[in-house]
């Protein structure tokens, strides 16, 4: 007699068959009712990193088994780097490492607008706008050329906002956001007030330009959320941060209905939006995965929530990442899985060693979902 039948006979239900097998009540439960003959869903996701693609790095992600890759940014301007044969160059040395490119950024990063690639579009400053959503096209249409099925962006005009970092498990030091603390000054970025209005119709003027290039050369393109959410009623320095909320998010996915228009979901940065992290993240995550709007995972964890957080270690935070990591599996999702960024652990440079330990982790939870 195997386990899942001596489970059945002594009759002890849903609860003994999480024991048994390491899965909760509510994921056993599922299991049992699992129609005769039909099968788990396959684990479709994989372990992925936007750490950089110089060779060094190639070589030790290549060790990790870390298999896929978001690239460095090719180039802040539209040049070479940015060509048919620039990106087929980049594509091809990524491969030669036995890794595969799945993602390249575009100049729009999540900077300050003051330090932004092309900050014309999110100020509404034509005709610069124009050429710099025209030049963004060209690289869409030549990343498909060059056998690259997707690209990350941000809409930023504030750049990712923190106050004063704090320690965390260990001594380490985490990146903290409690805007009671945080200084508003100078009162106006560079571009101003941005109510939100605004601030939507910039994000409109650029879709209704960039995702029908997307849709016709079959290339994904995936927008970052606001980082981190502000209060809604007053923003932060004149700026109403518009993709900072998860109706914000809903709004923008519509916006331009598109297979191959969706978010670079950042779940460590949608938790930072929501008042109890642990208990609303997964419903999230199945709204935006179950439509199919989830391109590429983020996948962080946060204690704290609305207004005040701390990025933490991936199994230090108020969010359970198998529990999420399910939800993944559940919904059909065939993305990277990557650590955008680590907690600083003095003496580990660049991070390497809170990378590693993060890739590690990340690839239990995909295998535990697939056992």
């Amino acid at each position: 007699m195997d386990r899942r039948d001596f489970v059945r006979v002594v009759g002890i239900g849903a609860g003994a068959t999480a024991l048994v097998e390491g899965l909760t009540p509510d994921a056993a439960a599922r299991e049992q009712a699992r129609a005769p003959g039909t099968t788990r869903r396959k684990t479709l996701m994989k372990v992925g990193t936007q750490h950089g693609s110089s060779d060094a790095i190639l070589r030790v992600l290549a060790a990790f088994g870390v298999n896929h890759i978001c690239s460095t940014l090719p180039s802040r301007q539209f040049d070479d780097q940015w060509s048919v044969a620039g990106l087929s160059r980049l594509r091809e040395r990524v491969e030669s490492f036995g890794i595969t490119l799945d993602m390249v950024p575009l100049p729009l990063s999540s900077a300050y607008i003051a330090r932004a690639e092309n900050p014309n579009i999110m100020l509404a400053r034509s005709p610069e706008r124009d050429r710099e959503i025209d030049e963004i096209c060209q690289m869409i249409r030549n990343t498909a050329r060059a056998g690259i099925p997707a690209l990350k962006y941000n809409m930023s005009i504030l750049g990712v906002v923190r106050t004063e970092s704090t320690r965390g498990r260990g001594g380490v030091t985490y990146s903290t956001f409690d805007y009671a603390r945080a200084k508003q000054e100078p009162p106006l970025t560079e571009a101003g007030p941005v109510n939100a209005d605004a601030y939507w119709e910039r994000i409109t003027y650029f879709l209704e330009r960039v995702v029908p290039v997307a849709e016709e050369h079959k290339v994904k393109i995936a927008c970052h959320p606001h980082d981190p959410g502000m209060p809604h009623d007053r923003g932060y320095r004149g700026v109403n941060t518009v993709l900072g909320s998860v109706d914000g998010l809903k709004r923008f996915v519509d916006i331009r209905p598109s297979p191959y228009h969706g978010l670079n979901f950042c779940q460590g940065t949608v938790s930072e939006m929501l008042k109890k992290p642990g208990e609303e993240i997964v419903d999230v995550i199945r709204y935006f995965g179950s439509r199919k709007k989830i391109f590429n995972v983020h996948f962080r964890n946060i204690r704290g929530g609305f207004l005040n957080f701390q990025e933490t270690f991936i199994d230090d935070g108020d969010v359970d990442m198998l529990k999420a990591m399910r939800v993944y599996q559940e919904v059909g999702y065939d993305g990277m899985m990557m650590p955008d960024h680590v907690p600083s652990i003095e003496g580990d440079q660049n991070g390497l060693q809170a990378f590693a330990f993060t890739f590690g982790y990340i690839k239990a939870l995909i295998a535990a979902v697939d056992a």
